[in-house]
Formats: structure tokens, C-alpha cells, sequence
């Protein structure tokens, strides 16, 4: 999973790369789409979320059978309701950003970039729901495998649609968004083709409408606040975004890419909540609650070791690795004190993730809502607006990085209270 996750946000950060050389407009439009964009995925995650945990629970009680059937229902929700999003969102490109603050001279290049992105948002998320159904099942390395080779297509295709190189037309931040179109729809054909005819983990998609409701029903249970776990977050950002852009464009494109360098230190967290679930799903339907407490153990001491690695690697290469993506000295100066401040909390955030996925894996989701809200609405909030009214936009680096730490030490425990719950009762 970290394999698959380093391709997938490394290119992302190439894709930046690219879009930075076409001017610090085009940068700061991209970054402005940043908050809407995780808010879908987000949303996406939520199906994939509910997956990952329905069915490594039906494969922890050896029911292949509901496993099969979870996996298809669920892909098809998932798709149609990235479609209805897909929709909205073209209808209400001007209105939305122009809420996050986007200037008039910046919104026909916002107009361009998700005009074409929002076509992406059901195929990768079908791609993702379809890919958490084989990890719940223990396959990871495909599923690496095959978020790698998307990442790698889209990296190859972004500087021939963006530049417009061997006879493509120039199509500047719009090739950026066609370059992943176009190669998620091309891994999606694969997946689907691959785990139908070599793995044959699909049910028949035509089923009596009971069994997919109650396939629905029971994905949902798990998926909806999973969904609202994922979604404060970007919310939060937006709302983040907004304070940014008191501060004039230059602030928001040096947000946009501490945005981009942010997702690709995280990455050893990312993949460590992927398979929390599917691990804390099989292992409590299992009743195999001390591997549960030994996971817990094992994933703290990874979160404060690794995060202590990413203080000292930002301490050093902040300026510089900022500095591939803006010559600007403004812009280049905020990414840089958003790396130093918050890299503090890294380690808290990585834990915050993998104690939400274990919740949704155990299938008991409403603690990693409570943990998300909480950690946005009680504590990151409040201390934003005051640590901006104190500090300027350092306050709110500031804040984040102070909930990220509360946040953290709070699930580890709440996790190992409930494991202790369901550990008396058995």
C-alpha cells in the first residue's frame, strides 16, 4: 500500500510540478481546488471504507458467498453516486468557489481544471471501492500494483497534454486534469476486467432488489460516517482556505503546496490506516482481540518514530524542496512555515487515521466521527480563529498542528477502552 501510495501522490506532486511552470495564476488555481477535491475523495473513501470492512468481516466469519455480493453492490453504489456528485459539481463550479474566495481572474482556470476533473470522480471511485474489496481480502500488493501503474500513466501523460508535445494540442492546466482522466479510466477497464475473470470476486449485478438494498444498508452503516469522517477534514481546509485568502493569492499558492508535499510524508500513515481495517475487521469477527491490542501497540510506536523522523527531515529540506515548485519568494515562504509548524503533529495525525480506520474495521464507526468532529469543530476552530487574531496565518499552522496532538493521545486511548470492552464481554 505505501508502494502504491508514494506513485499516487509523488506524480500528484509532479503534477504540480508541471502546472507551476505554466505561471503562479495556474498555481494558485489548483490550489483552490484542493478542498473540493479531497471533500470527494473523502466522500469516495467512505464507500471504500465500508467495503474494506463489510466484507473483511464476512471473510473473517468465511462467508465468501456475502463477501462476493458486498463487493459488487457496493462498487455500484459507489459509481452512481460519484456520477450524481459529478453533476453537481459541473453545475456549481462559479458559486463554489467563489464562496472559498477564488478572484474573477483566476476562476476560467479553475473553470477549466474541473470541468474536466469532475469526470474523474466516478471512475476512481468505483477503481478504489473495487480495490479495498481484494485488500479486505488480504490482496495489497495488487492493489499496489495497480494504483502504481495509474500514478506512472498519469505522470507520462501530463507533460504531453499539458505542453503539447508530440502533436497533442497545448492544453495547459486542462491536460493536467485529462492526463488523470485518462488514466484512471484506462486501470479501471483492467481492474474490473482482472478481478472479474482472474480472481472472480463479483456476485451477478443483477440480484432480487432485497439482496442489494440489504447490501446497501449494511456497506452504508459503515460507509456514511466513515463518509463524514472524510469529509470534515476538506471541509475544514476550505474553511482554511478562505482565512488564506484574506492574505492575497500568493498565500494560497504557497498553501497549495505545502498541500501537494504534505499527502507524500504521510504516506507510511496513509497505508498503515488502509489495512487497519481490514485488520481490525477480520480480527474482531474473529474475536481475536489481543492481536487488536498488539496492532494498537505496534502502530503508536510507528506513528511516534516516524514522526519524529519527519520533524528533522523538514527541519532540513523545507526550503529547498518547496522551492522546486515557486520562485517566489512569498509564495515559497508560507509553504515552508506550514512544514516546519505543523510536521510537529505528524506523528499524532498518522495515529488519529489508523484509530478511525480500526473503528470503521470493527464496525463500530460513530467514535471516528466523534474523533474527526471533534477535533475540528471543539479544538482546531476555535484555535484558529485565535491563533489568527494572536499570530497572523502562522496561528493557524499553529492550530492545526495543536489539535493534531490532542486528537491523537485521545482515540489511542478511547481505542484501547473499547477493545477492553469487547475483550470482558467475550
Amino acid at each position: 500500500m505505501a508502494l502504491g501510495l508514494v506513485a499516487i501522490f509523488s506524480f500528484e506532486a509532479v503534477d504540480l510540478f508541471f502546472i507551476a511552470q505554466l505561471g503562479d495564476a495556474p498555481l494558485a488555481a489548483i490550489s483552490f481546488t484542493f478542498p473540493v477535491i479531497w471533500l470527494l475523495i473523502g466522500i469516495g473513501i467512505g464507500f471504500e471504507a465500508g467495503a474494506s470492512s463489510c466484507v473483511s468481516r464476512a471473510v473473517g466469519r468465511g462467508d465468501q458467498q456475502l463477501a462476493r455480493r458486498l463487493t459488487t453492490d457496493t462498487a455500484l453504489l459507489a459509481t452512481l453516486v460519484a456520477f450524481g456528485l459529478c453533476v453537481i459539481g459541473l453545475l456549481t463550479i462559479r458559486p463554489v468557489f467563489s464562496l472559498l474566495g477564488a478572484t474573477e481572474e483566476l476562476m476560467p482556470l479553475i473553470e477549466d481544471y474541473m470541468g474536466i476533473w469532475y469526470w474523474l470522480e466516478p471512475a476512481e471511485t468505483c477503481m478504489w471501492t473495487c480495490l479495498a474489496a481484494i485488500r479486505a481480502r488480504g490482496y495489497a500488493i495488487l492493489e499496489g500494483k495497480i494504483i502504481t501503474a495509474a500514478a506512472l500513466l498519469n505522470a507520462a501523460l501530463d507533460p504531453i497534454f499539458i505542453f503539447g508535445l508530440f502533436g497533442f494540442p497545448r492544453l495547459e492546466i486542462q491536460g493536467a486534469a485529462l492526463a488523470s482522466l485518462v488514466a484512471n479510466l484506462v486501470m479501471l477497464a483492467f481492474t474490473l476486467f482482472h478481478l472479474h475473470r482472474r480472481m472472480g470476486v463479483f456476485a451477478n449485478p443483477i440480484a432480487p432488489l432485497n439482496e442489494i438494498l440489504a447490501s446497501w444498508r449494511h456497506m452504508l452503516s459503515i460507509g456514511i460516517p466513515a463518509m463524514m469522517t472524510n469529509a470534515i477534514i476538506p471541509i475544514s481546509n476550505g474553511i482554511v482556505v478562505a482565512m488564506i485568502a484574506t492574505y492575497g493569492i500568493d498565500a494560497v499558492a504557497g498553501f497549495g503546496i505545502a498541500m501537494r508535499i504534505e499527502p507524500m510524508a504521510l504516506i507510511p500513515f496513509y497505508a498503515l490506516s488502509a489495512v487497519s481495517s481490514p485488520f481490525a475487521g477480520q480480527n474482531f469477527a474473529a474475536g481475536k482481540y489481543q492481536r487488536l491490542f498488539e496492532a494498537r501497540r505496534a502502530v503508536a510506536w510507528f506513528c511516534f518514530g516516524f514522526g519524529v523522523l519527519l520533524i528533522i527531515v523538514f527541519s532540513l529540506v523545507a526550503n529547498p524542496l518547496t522551492g522546486l515548485f515557486s520562485e517566489t519568494e512569498a509564495i515559497r515562504e508560507i509553504a515552508v512555515r506550514y512544514l516546519w509548524i505543523v510536521s510537529v503533529s505528524y506523528g499524532a495525525y498518522g495515529l488519529v487515521m489508523s484509530v478511525c480506520a480500526s473503528f470503521n474495521g470493527m464496525g463500530t464507526p460513530l467514535p471516528a466521527v466523534v474523533i474527526s468532529a471533534s477535533r475540528v469543530i471543539f479544538i482546531f476552530l476555535p484555535l484558529a480563529f485565535i491563533g489568527r487574531w494572536v499570530f497572523g496565518l502562522q496561528g493557524l499552522f499553529i492550530a492545526s498542528a495543536l489539535a493534531n496532538l490532542t486528537v491523537g493521545i485521545w482515540a489511542y486511548v478511547w481505542l484501547g477502552k473499547r477493545i477492553s470492552t469487547h475483550n470482558s464481554l467475550a
